[in-house]
């Protein structure tokens, strides 16, 4: 309440300069300016505390700017009217509330100019780094979630287990990491201003794996008073406006889910940089709601509670891609030269960002960079954003350009099945095994999981589908063994000498390549070669001694880098 009564009294500044104005020049009818005055201020002030409530504009010079002139717009006129005072028409330098107005509107005109200008420094508070590549896939620590239409569309046919669920409806979900396990959270939200005067509070929420395709979603019961569709002082963004009325909130707050399965709404809140309401990417901060008692704590948002993953919102992260790729080397820049300019593409699921988690159970905001000149669908690198401290690392090594970008990868998916109706969401680029792989969850029209998609960044005819990320993982892995146009494939693994007798064999030939496959006696691993390294594998047979160096992998497929046949080499 102290930042709308705050923001309520900064708004009437240039009507109480120009209705002074008024009082000293008119020397005849100062009482009943006076009287006038203060009846038209009561007025307005009780006008403008309900339009500041409603609508909640932060305190920035910007803004208070706009609101100055529109309180002084509206009201001024009423203390001319009121106290009836003649209106004397003069060269505007020559007049004193004149002067006044040309102030407001230099400033005016100046602080649009300045906010121009400021990008460049919201562009250089941004924590950045580059890298090459990204590290290979851990097969063990899978990050591949499942699509959150996917996941939305199962909660939503579980509301039904929600008491008066004819109450509410289901909010934003938000993905974290629950007892070491990703999951998505997702509350329950008033579906009206009726029902939330009879419902009063809210009763729980849903929690459901984001990484098994087979998961079922959990109902939480914990009653919730203060939320996003709460109105009046119950509202969650009115609670933090209250406390942080000079910060930018930025997105709708989020649930996250504590270790004892409390939930809290997080809303992320940065400090606009002076004059403007460009964002300081130094100044992220996140007020943390108690959705009982109302209470509420703020930190810097790397020092959010442990319990916190997204403390850096989507839609700050995806201001701050945009910022990075445009404003690389000025505001002009980003118009004419458009020297080094990146478009961030936009087929992330939320606020054109993807979450994603790495090994270690950190979020990050992925997103890949394209090129502002049009008709080209090749990605220039991509992006990951740590959603904690807001930190930005772009990847644009040799191996990750020309690649296909997010967009083309989706319209793979989306021709593979057109009887079906089926497409291709969540893009997320990964370096598998050294290859820059899309990888894209693909869903029904009524957003239920079908299959995940392998993609080949660098080879839009080499896609691989199938039922689970461990399935289609072990069979991309296999197609790109087996593919001699394919660079190296087992990056990260180290060769190792093995000897044997082989026990199987399997010749694979194509318009393009020839391959052989083989088992050893006692071993499991299959064994591929290409006939472009080894020539003479084509005349394997079983029963052959072999010598040869390989790299082996966990998953049970190894790819041979040279090999000797007896009797034949």
């Amino acid at each position: 309440m102290i930042g709308i009564v705050m923001t309520t009294v900064l708004s009437f500044l240039l009507f109480l300069t120009l209705s002074i104005i008024v009082y000293v020049k008119n020397r005849m009818r100062r009482k009943k300016i006076m009287k006038t005055t203060l009846g038209v201020l009561v007025f307005g002030i009780i006008v403008m505390f309900f339009v500041v409530y409603a609508f909640m504009p932060t305190i920035t010079v910007p803004n208070m700017l706009i609101l100055n002139v529109i309180v002084a717009v509206l009201f001024v006129p009423l203390v001319y009217g009121g106290a009836k005072v003649p209106v004397q028409y003069q060269t505007m330098h020559r007049s004193l509330s004149g002067i006044v107005i040309l102030g407001v509107a230099v400033a005016v005109i100046g602080v649009f100019i300045y906010s121009i200008l400021a990008l460049q420094d919201s562009y250089d508070s941004i924590s950045k780094s580059e890298e090459e590549e990204a590290r290979p896939l851990n097969e063990e620590n899978t990050p591949i979630s499942v699509a959150p239409e996917s996941a939305r569309n199962k909660v939503q046919k579980a509301m039904s287990v929600v008491p008066n669920t004819q109450f509410y409806d289901l909010g934003k979900l938000q993905a974290q990491q629950i007892d070491g396990e990703i999951a998505y959270v997702a509350p329950v939200e008033f579906s009206s201003f009726w029902r939330y005067l009879r419902g009063k509070e809210t009763e729980g929420y849903f929690t459901i794996t984001a990484t098994n395709i087979n998961a079922q979603p959990e109902f939480v019961e914990s009653k919730m008073r203060y939320t996003n569709s709460s109105f009046f002082n119950h509202n969650v963004q009115r609670v933090v406006y209250g406390k942080h009325p000079d910060y930018v909130q930025s997105g709708d707050a989020q649930i996250e889910v504590d270790d004892e399965g409390k939930p809290w709404y997080v809303q992320t809140i940065y400090k606009p940089l002076l004059f403007s309401n460009r964002p300081d990417m130094n100044d992220i901060k996140v007020a943390i709601v108690d959705p009982v008692s109302g209470d509420i704590e703020t930190y810097d948002s790397s020092n959010a509670p442990d319990f916190v993953e997204g403390s850096v919102s989507s839609e700050l992260a995806a201001i701050e891609n945009e910022y990075f790729g445009k404003y690389v080397n000025g505001w002009l820049n980003s118009i004419f030269g458009k020297k080094d300019v990146k478009i961030p593409n936009e087929s992330g699921t939320e606020s054109s960002v993807t979450p994603i988690f790495n090994e270690a159970g950190e979020m990050f905001y992925f997103t890949d960079m394209a090129s502002p000149k049009e008709n080209i669908d090749s990605a220039l690198g991509y992006t990951l954003i740590n959603a904690r401290t807001g930190a930005l690392t772009y990847y644009n090594g040799q191996q990750n350009q020309g690649i296909m970008d997010s967009k083309g990868a989706v319209q793979i998916v989306n021709k593979q099945y057109p009887e079906k109706n089926w497409t291709g969401t969540m893009p997320v680029l990964y370096n598998v095994d050294g290859h820059p792989t899309w990888i894209v969850n693909v869903l029904d029209p009524n957003g239920l999981f079908k299959q995940y998609a392998y993609i080949k960044a660098a080879d839009s005819d080499f896609a691989v589908f199938g039922d689970t990320a461990k399935q289609t993982l072990n069979a991309y892995r296999l197609q790109i063994a087996q593919d001699p146009s394919s660079v190296e494939g087992s990056q990260g693994v180290d060769l190792t000498e093995k000897s044997g007798t082989i026990n199987r064999v399997l010749v694979t030939s194509t318009d393009s390549r020839q391959s052989v496959q083989f088992l050893l006696e006692g071993e499991t691993p299959i064994y591929t070669v290409n006939t472009s390294k080894a020539p003479l594998a084509i005349f394997l047979k079983e029963g052959d001694q072999v010598n040869m160096q390989a790299r082996i992998r966990d998953n049970g497929t190894a790819t041979v880098e040279s090999m000797q046949i007896q009797g034949i080499n």
